[in-house]
C-alpha cells in the first residue's frame, strides 16, 4: 500500500525466504525487517500518511493486547501539575499533543515547537527524560508497556536552538511552558548560573517577570540543552563515566577519568559524520536493557568511533537529528536571504557558488545511513515466529 502511494520513495522491501530458515537466516531476516521499518520512518511524508499510522496503530495495540476504548490520560507540565484528557486508547501522540495544546490555549502554529516525552522523577530529585514520543506512537499503550519504569507523559519544548524562544514570547501559553521548564531545569541543576545570575533569576521569579527571566537565562551555560543520566563512555579510554549535555550544536561531556580527574570535552556536531544506536541485550544481572550510541567523529583530521553506553541512546539520537535539521533550515534561510540581496545580474553566475556556501555553512559532511536497533519492548519482530518472517 505504501509503495502504491509513494512509489520509488519507498525503500526496497527485503526479499522473503520461501524455504525453511536456519536460526541465522531468521535472525538476518528479522534484522532486515527492522532496518526496513527504520528506513521508512526517516521520511515524514510516509510516517504522516493514514496507511502508515493505521498499520502502526494496529501493530502497537496487537503487540500489547490493548483494545480501542475510552480512557483517561494525564499529561504533566514542568511545574508538576497535570492536564487530564479524555482519550481513546488508540489516539496517537500527535492527536494527544493537539488536544493538550488546545486545553492550554497554545496557538496552533506554535504546536510544532513542542512535543511529548516520557520522563521519570527520581526519589533523589533527579529528572530523567527517557525518550521523545514519536508522532505515530500511542502514548497510552506505551505507558502500559512501561509500567515497571513508573514513567509519566509530559510536554516540553522541542527545539535545540535557544534563539527560537523569541518566536514563542507573544503567546501566553507558550511563554508559560518555557518559563516552567526553565525553572524546573534550574532546580534540577541542568543549567549552571553563576551566583550573581542566580540572585537575578530569583528576583525576576519573585516578581513573576517571565519574559525577562527567559531573556536572562538564555545567556547561561547549558540553557536549551537536554541532560542525560550519567553513563559510561570509551573516550578517552574504556570505562570512563560521563555527564552528558546535548545542545548548542555540541555533545558536551564531563568525563571522570580512572585517575579520578575530570575532563570536559565538547564534540561539535559539524565534525560528526554518522552515528548508530545498537541494542546490546540485558545486563549481566538481567535487570536492565543496554543500549549504546556510537558516533563517527573527526578529531584533528582523524575519524574515530566514540561509544556512549546509555539507556537514553534513542533520545540522544533524536536530539542529534533535531540539531542537524535546525542547522540545515538556518543555512537554507540564510542562502535565500543572500540570493534576495544579490543584484539580478549576478544571481545566475553566482548560483552554484551560493549553493556551495550553504553546504559549507551548514558544516555537514555527506552523511551515512545510520542504524537504529530498537529495544525488545519496541521490537515486534522478536515476537514473530520464523514461519511468519
Amino acid at each position: 500500500q505504501l509503495r502504491q502511494l509513494f512509489g520509488s520513495a519507498m525503500p526496497a522491501f527485503p526479499p522473503k525466504f520461501y524455504l525453511a530458515m536456519t536460526k541465522s537466516m531468521a535472525d538476518e531476516r528479522r534484522s532486515q525487517l527492522e532496518q526496513y521499518l527504520q528506513n521508512v520512518t526517516l521520511d515524514s511524508n510516509i510516517t504522516n500518511s493514514d496507511v502508515f499510522i493505521g498499520f502502526f496503530r494496529k501493530l502497537q495495540q496487537d503487540t500489547f493486547n490493548i483494545q480501542t476504548q475510552k480512557a483517561f490520560l494525564d499529561v504533566y507540565l514542568a511545574d508538576g501539575s497535570n492536564i487530564r484528557l479524555d482519550i481513546q486508547t488508540s489516539d496517537t501522540a500527535e492527536r494527544i499533543l493537539e488536544v493538550t495544546s488546545c486545553k492550554m490555549g497554545l496557538s496552533r502554529e506554535l504546536i510544532k515547537y513542542f512535543s511529548l516525552f516520557f520522563f521519570q522523577d527520581h526519589d533523589d530529585g533527579a529528572l530523567s527524560v527517557v525518550k521523545k514520543v514519536a508522532d505515530f506512537e500511542l502514548p497510552y499503550v506505551s505507558l502500559q508497556s512501561m509500567k515497571e519504569l513508573h514513567c509519566k507523559l509530559g510536554i516540553r519544548k522541542w527545539y535545540m536552538d535557544p534563539s527560537l524562544d523569541t518566536l514563542l514570547m507573544d503567546c501566553r501559553a507558550s511563554l508559560n511552558l518555557l518559563y516552567m521548564q526553565a525553572i524546573q531545569e534550574v532546580k534540577r541543576n541542568w543549567i549552571k548560573p553563576t551566583e550573581g545570575q542566580m540572585q537575578e533569576l530569583k528576583f525576576l521569579q519573585k516578581n513573576e517577570n517571565k519574559a525577562k527571566f527567559l531573556e536572562l537565562i538564555r545567556e547561561m551555560q547549558f540553557y536549551g540543552y537536554i541532560r542525560l543520566d550519567p553513563c559510561i563512555c570509551d573516550y578517552p579510554e574504556e570505562g570512563c563515566s560521563a555527564d552528558i549535555y546535548v545542545g548548542n550544536n555540541e555533545i558536551n561531556c564531563c568525563i571522570k577519568l580512572p585517575t579520578n580527574q575530570t575532563k570536559e570535552v565538547s564534540f561539535k556536531i559539524n565534525r560528526l559524520r554518522s552515528w548508530q544506536v545498537t541494542f546490546l541485550g540485558a545486563t549481566k544481572d538481567g535487570e536492565e536493557d543496554t543500549l549504546e550510541l556510537r558516533f563517527e567523529y573527526n578529531d584533528s583530521g582523524t575519524w574515530q568511533w566514540i561509544i556512549l553506553y546509555t539507556k537514553q541512546a534513542f533520545l540522544l539520537s533524536s536530539c542529534l537529528k533535531k540539531i542537524i535539521s535546525e542547522q540545515m533550515m538556518k543555512a537554507a534561510k540564510e542562502g535565500q536571504e543572500m540570493e534576495i540581496k544579490m543584484p539580478e545580474s549576478m544571481k545566475n553566475s553566482k548560483k552554484s557558488s551560493i549553493q556551495q556556501k550553504q553546504v559549507i555553512h551548514s558544516g555537514f559532511i555527506s552523511r551515512k545511513r545510520f542504524l537504529v536497533r530498537p529495544n525488545e519492548d519496541n521490537c515486534v519482530f522478536e515476537k514473530i515466529k520464523e514461519e511468519d518472517l
